[in-house]
């Protein structure tokens, strides 16, 4: 239901009904970006943050190896059950509650981790924290990108990849800041709740989705939702979209209607991701099996400033070139960058250009995965496929992280980079016959183009 936006107290409030005036069309939509924008920053704040802690932890909680173990993969193991099933529920019963109760779950999360006295209550704390994760990933960006304009919006849902690689470094700022103080990783860990504390604020007055509304047949709320809030949304395509995706919930995302976005979604994501987490990983190790083990903590430190500047640049571009062209030539050129360090890993120039065109060309069409998913499902669907194609994307970063080290010392560096390309090649192609064309789309219409295959 949508609800009348809080204003200042020396203006009068908008009565029921009546639209909202621009000032208050603004502030929805700026504390709508913003609840967005931290939601996802926070993501990366959360998944960050153990790195500098993990030996304070150890030595406090006496973990053991698999303990350590457990307690960093735990975010990635809730991930892969919360996308799907917070993108489920927010298909099933609204994105309003599914938004605040996701970031509810972070904020006792946090607090929760200042209290901990072993490693199966972090572990476990840190898991329910992942699963709130995968939910934002399923229910964030939908959200916005159902009050954005066509134009305009696929820069709008780039920058929210930005936001989740600045809450990292945050995290690693915080950390730092806390190393030398006793018991500072419990500071550390639970600061992300006064982060948390702010985004429920924000999210408390955001109205429903007015695509929801129509998806569920309520036309009349949506209608007003739409008049009062100056919304851009094609009322008879989301309408016609309705009656003809008759199905909802996971067996959907299967049927022929709905299978090509759901391959497309899930390969070119996981794609994606995977070469680049397992590789970001083990860098040193790549490093020092490339004979290049003294620059490796260098060279990381140009790998993450580089991917910042790629996944930059891909928001600044999303718009101009399109998304396929965003997407599939740089992944036939990072392949062909891998490829190329891989049957030439003697020269240190091949090494550094092919690995900066890589991470940065990588990062650049990551800017995509806040984009794509959301714009290939419809209405009805949208969360609940995006939550599917979350999880599967880390199910190939799993799979990545865990297979390269043994990669490594069964077969060598070449061998590893040249499986990175072709799983960088199998992206390509997937995406040459899948990916549609959906700029300056809106939303139905887009999501009807990918199910068309035009």
């Amino acid at each position: 239901m949508a609800t009348t936006p809080v204003t200042e107290h020396n203006e009068p409030s908008t009565p029921p009904g009546a639209p909202a005036t621009e000032r208050e069309r603004k502030r929805l939509h700026t504390k709508l970006k913003l609840a967005t924008q931290i939601g996802q920053g926070i993501d990366g704040y959360i998944i960050g943050g153990i790195g500098l802690a993990m030996g304070a932890i150890t030595d406090d909680l006496h973990l053991t190896s698999v303990e350590q173990g457990l307690v960093g993969a735990a975010p990635l193991i809730g991930i892969f059950i919360g996308g799907p099933l917070f993108g489920r529920l927010a298909d099933r019963f609204g994105r309003r509650p599914v938004f605040l109760i996701d970031m509810l779950i972070f904020l006792v999360g946090s607090v929760l981790q200042f209290f901990v006295v072993d490693g199966t209550q972090l572990f476990l704390i840190r898991l329910v924290m992942g699963v709130a994760i995968g939910g934002e990933y399923a229910i964030g960006a939908p959200l916005l990108s159902e009050y954005a304009g066509r134009r305009g919006r696929g820069r709008l849902l780039a920058s929210l990849e930005i936001s989740w690689y600045l809450g990292y470094a945050l995290a690693t700022v915080v950390g730092a800041l806390f190393t030398s103080v006793d018991g500072g990783w419990r500071w550390s860990l639970a600061s992300s709740a006064l982060i948390a504390l702010v985004c429920v604020a924000l999210r408390g007055g955001i109205p429903e989705s007015a695509r929801w509304l129509l998806s569920q047949g309520r036309r009349d709320e949506a209608e007003a939702l739409i008049e009062k809030y100056g919304i851009e949304v094609d009322v008879a395509a989301e309408l016609d979209e309705r009656d003809e995706v008759r199905q909802d919930g996971f067996r959907a995302l299967f049927s022929r209607q709905h299978l090509r976005s759901t391959v497309f979604a899930s390969v070119f994501w996981a794609a994606l991701v995977l070469p680049y987490f397992a590789i970001g990983t083990f860098w040193t190790d790549v490093f020092e099996a490339l004979h290049m083990g003294d620059n490796a903590v260098a060279a990381l430190l140009v790998y993450s400033f580089t991917a910042v500047a790629g996944v930059t640049a891909g928001c600044l571009v999303v718009e101009r070139i399109g998304r396929r062209r965003l997407l599939i030539p740089p992944f036939w050129i990072t392949a062909a960058c891998l490829a190329l360090v891989a049957v030439w890993p003697s020269s240190t120039p091949v090494i550094v250009v092919g690995f900066l065109f890589f991470i940065f060309l990588n990062a650049a069409s990551s800017a995509l995965t806040a984009v794509y998913p959301l714009e290939v499902f419809p209405t009805s669907l949208r969360t609940t496929g995006v939550g599917f194609a979350t999880a599967m994307s880390r199910v190939g970063a799993a799979i990545g992280t865990f297979l390269l080290p043994m990669g490594l010392d069964h077969f060598g560096a070449e061998f590893v980079l040249l499986v990175g390309a072709g799983v960088l090649v199998v992206g390509a192609v997937v995406s040459q016959f899948l990916a549609p064309e959906t700029t300056d789309l809106d939303l139905a219409r887009a999501a009807r183009t990918a199910r068309e295959g035009a």
